[in-house]
């Protein structure tokens, strides 16, 4: 009798371990995003993986930070927004161990004005608006050294700031503002550099930069998850439905080829 016993309880060890992956796997996949056409490609994959029965769910954030809060948290399991400077920002100064899985596309950042049609229009003395944080802040200037408005000192790096500026020629005044906040404030100034997301909801047409970057941008869109959790193989196959050809075109048609697929 307690031969029969232990036989029947290894048994049903066995088979709850048996059924736990599927279990897990039957869950929807979280995945964090940010409003606007970044959200939608991501909805148009989930759209995908949901006929196919595999249950995805996008949730969107208003508040950047929120999403790689929840990434922490396990309240999401994957998140499609951010940049790898962005990423180890956040986990340097609030202790999180987030990680990039691949880059997903290039979505330029663009100088952007609505007083001239080009760069060298530019004002000595013209008020340069961008984004306050960072990783993004850091983006910008080297954007702005690009379009040879300003020389970044020798050995400049991704954390770079106001500070490690060497040259700045045409004396530009540089104003940080709330990434929100930059796209709002182009007819007050004379021009900002505004990342792509943000751009498009505030109707601006990347057609219409005066320079973007391109395909060696370090800033690329990555998808990201917490260390523990990368290798679920429901995030390798989200992945794997979203770089699939019909994204791709629906990325390349949404804005006329500027931003660009990493696959």
């Amino acid at each position: 009798m307690l031969r029969l016993a232990k036989t029947s309880l290894l048994y049903a060890a066995v088979s709850l371990a048996s059924v736990a992956p599927a279990i897990a796997a039957d869950k929807p996949l979280r995945v964090g995003a940010s409003p606007g056409p970044y959200s939608d490609f991501l909805q148009e994959a989930a759209k995908i993986a949901n006929a196919e029965g595999f249950p995805v769910k996008v949730i969107e954030f208003t508040e950047p930070t929120q999403i790689n809060e929840a990434t922490q948290a396990g309240d999401i399991d994957l998140n499609n927004f951010q940049h790898v400077p962005y990423m180890l920002r956040q986990n340097e100064s609030r202790g999180y161990k987030i990680v990039s899985i691949k880059p997903s596309y290039v979505a330029p950042a663009g100088i952007y004005s609505v007083k001239v049609k080009s760069l060298d229009r530019l004002p000595d003395g013209a008020k340069i608006a961008i984004t306050n944080d960072p990783a993004n802040e850091a983006r910008a200037l080297f954007l702005l050294q690009k379009a040879g408005l300003i020389k970044l000192k020798p050995g400049s790096g991704i954390n770079v700031g106001l500070s490690d500026i060497a040259e700045n020629p045409k004396h530009l005044k540089i104003v940080l503002l709330d990434e929100v906040q930059v796209p709002r404030v182009l007819v007050d100034v004379d021009a900002g550099v505004v990342n792509l997301n943000k751009g498009v909801l505030a109707g601006l047409n990347p057609k219409d930069a005066l320079l973007l970057e391109d395909r060696t941008s370090q800033w690329a869109i990555i998808w990201a998850a917490r260390a523990d959790r990368k290798d679920d193989p429901r995030i390798a196959r989200f992945i794997k439905i979203f770089e699939s050809d019909r994204i791709k075109q629906l990325i390349l048609a949404k804005f006329n080829g500027t931003v660009i697929p990493s696959w």
